[in-house]
């Protein structure tokens, strides 16, 4: 695997590949790599004849007050997972090389409707900060394909429209939520967690799942998610939002719909968690 840190020579390296017609593949990573990042090598691996990794921690989208200056640098140890799982190409920018001209100019990607609400509410301007590096890589590596995964599922939601409004040349690749044995989904600030909090944690995939099941089952909404706060409350998690919207994330209308999202963000102690899953709605044909 070759790593590169510049934008030419990022052009160089890709340059024979693409004048040969092969298909590449990109998956955007800010480092401190899981087996959730590694799946989405395997997915681009198995649909791309070039794998193209990113690993930028991503200033604009950090809020003053969170934990851009503590995020895990670990390049050497991404490196070698990267490597082992038969990636191309990484590409390691600068700040300085992203971003010239400095942050406080910079001209942004604003994605509508989609941005605002969840994660969007909690996390004021986030999401351009998402969609502006992601246009970015967009533009320098020219991907055919780009993988992301479902666990940030309203960042994938808004990678969507992003494509769709620009008319980029990209499919864009949802990759399930890959999950601890426990079920915990795996997270980079997973790490922050005291041996204490992560035993804890686990209470909240099990609340989604239990309310998700009753939704099914034909459970009243407004019911199971208070049943799931309530679980979250008394598993000593701190509820930031709980949501049930439709697949693209808007208002959900099941009298139209077979299936619905249910997300979620809390806290413990100061590490923030966000996860969602799939919900079939009931009395629809989910087949």
């Amino acid at each position: 695997m070759q790593t590169v840190h510049d934008i030419a020579t990022l052009r160089d390296a890709l340059s024979p590949h693409r004048r040969a017609g092969a298909r590449i593949a990109l998956v955007p990573t800010m480092g401190n790599l899981h087996e959730g990042h590694l799946r989405l090598v395997d997915e681009a691996r198995a649909q791309a004849d070039v794998v193209v990794a990113t690993l930028f921690v991503n200033p604009l989208q950090f809020a003053p007050g969170e934990d851009l200056d503590s995020y895990p640098r670990t390049l050497k140890d991404d490196q070698g997972a990267l490597s082992a799982r038969h990636c191309d190409l990484l590409f390691v920018p600068s700040v300085e090389t992203l971003y010239p001209g400095g942050l406080e100019n910079l001209s942004q990607v604003h994605v509508p409707i989609v941005s605002e609400g969840l994660c969007g509410g909690a996390r004021r301007g986030h999401f351009d900060g998402v969609a502006t590096v992601v246009s970015l890589l967009f533009h320098l590596v020219q991907p055919d394909i780009a993988c992301f995964g479902e666990k940030d599922y309203q960042q994938l939601a808004v990678i969507r429209k992003l494509v769709a409004d620009l008319h980029f040349p990209i499919q864009i690749v949802g990759v399930p939520t890959v999950r601890a044995t426990d079920g915990l989904a795996l997270s980079s600030r997973n790490g922050y967690l005291t041996p204490a909090e992560r035993a804890r944690a686990v209470a909240f995939p099990r609340a989604l799942a239990r309310a998700a099941t009753a939704i099914t089952a034909g459970q009243p909404t407004r019911d199971a998610l208070d049943a799931a706060r309530a679980d979250l409350v008394q598993a000593g998690l701190t509820l930031d939002y709980l949501e049930l919207r439709a697949p693209d994330l808007s208002a959900l209308e099941p009298a139209t719909s077979s299936h619905a999202r249910l997300l979620a963000a809390v806290y413990l102690g100061a590490t923030r968690l966000i996860d969602n899953v799939d919900v079939a709605l009931p009395g629809a044909d989910h087949g």
